[in-house]
């Protein structure tokens, strides 16, 4: 199926921050070619405010995403499992591609310590879509 798009799962605790700013950055760089998803093993009641102001500076709204619940069907679904700091939490699945980014915890930080983990996020995500994406469509 060569036809089908790759999905890749972002998880972490919350999924208020961390991952909410990952599966903005993979949406807006990897535009349509890759799915994106992202759920939390606890999640908030909100997208982190924070995450949110240190996206809109780089032109990216989050606001439209809601934290969501880790469902197996979720993982099942997706290519790619990238988590981040969720520990044994995260439902493992033979044959998916794991990865676990070690990242500072937004929650409870201001602007200037979320820009960091915001500029680190995009630098992986940029390497991500490189391998799973890495023919440009014409």
């Amino acid at each position: 199926m060569p036809d089908r798009k790759p999905s890749v799962l972002f998880v972490c605790v919350h999924n208020a921050g961390r991952s909410q700013m990952a599966a903005g950055w993979l949406a807006h760089l990897g535009g349509d070619r890759i799915e994106v998803r992202s759920a939390g093993s606890a999640p908030a009641d909100q997208i982190n405010p924070v995450a949110v102001e240190a996206m809109r500076e780089v032109g990216i709204d989050i606001t439209g995403g809601q934290p969501k619940i880790l469902t197996t069907e979720a993982v099942e679904a997706s290519d790619v499992v990238i988590t981040m700091g969720c520990g044994d939490t995260c439902p493992f699945f033979p044959g998916k591609r794991y990865e676990d980014w070690k990242l500072d915890d937004p929650a409870g930080q201001g602007i200037d310590a979320v820009r960091p983990i915001r500029d680190e996020i995009r630098t992986r995500i940029e390497k991500l879509i490189a391998e799973l994406d890495p023919a440009p469509t014409r």
